[in-house]
């Protein structure tokens, strides 16, 4: 369960105030996957980054139950002279993840190669992509937090990436944030709008799939008028 209580959040660049979150309180269904749509710059990765703690809001509260995930492909803990295998293994010490494992499993499915072993600063951006979604799912999670991961790497690679993230779904919930409507047709079953610091949710993602594309069309859905 994650649950935003009068939640507001403001960012100010070069002089101009943009605000992601106004006074949102809602409570996003537990165990269940959840789309979460918007323009560009509507706030969808900041309200992310503030559930999973990454980032402050500027009043108001954030409450959950469970583990939840930091946002699923997030790459800024790596240390960049530490290979992939030993970034993935002091992940696993921090979540009490039998690091044998965790080493075995981010080898196989990252495709890495020998760079495995070598240290992430020499990686590519889609390598280092790659490192931090195999990390991220080797770690059981209540709730993951996905950010347009599964475009990364060749068609295969998103793929086999797609068909992870429908396994993990089938034990634990998710706030997924996908600019692809097709992905979020298979893996999510709810749906939320997050436009002008507000949440519009529906529990057919195919609502909200038809709230965003009027929005990006400049005019409110047919219930909203």
């Amino acid at each position: 369960m994650i649950a935003l209580e009068n939640l507001c959040k403001t960012y100010t660049t070069k002089g101009l105030a943009k605000t992601v979150a106004r006074d949102i309180s809602f409570t996003f269904p537990p165990n269940e996957p959840v789309g979460l749509l918007g323009r560009n710059g509507a706030g969808k990765s900041s309200l992310l980054r503030m559930i999973a703690g990454l980032s402050d809001p500027d009043s108001g509260s954030i409450t959950s139950s469970g583990s939840i995930s930091w946002p699923v492909g997030f790459q800024g803990s790596f240390h960049p002279d530490l290979s992939g295998s030993e970034n993935a293994r002091f992940v696993a010490r921090l979540y009490g993840v039998e690091t044998g494992g965790m080493d075995r499993f981010v080898a196989d499915f990252a495709e890495l190669g020998d760079h495995f072993r070598l240290p992430v600063r020499l990686y590519s951006a889609g390598m280092r992509a790659r490192l931090a979604f195999a990390v991220s799912m080797a770690v059981p999670f209540d709730t993951y937090l996905i950010d347009e991961v599964t475009s990364v790497g060749d068609g295969a690679f998103r793929a086999k990436s797609e068909a992870m993230l429908a396994e993990r779904m089938q034990q634990s919930g998710a706030i997924v944030i996908s600019h692809s409507m097709e992905l979020l047709r298979r893996i999510c079953t709810s749906g939320a709008v997050l436009e002008n610091g507000r949440i519009f949710f529906y529990q057919r993602v195919e609502r909200a799939i038809e709230h965003y594309d009027n929005l990006m069309m400049g005019r409110l859905p047919p219930w909203m008028r």
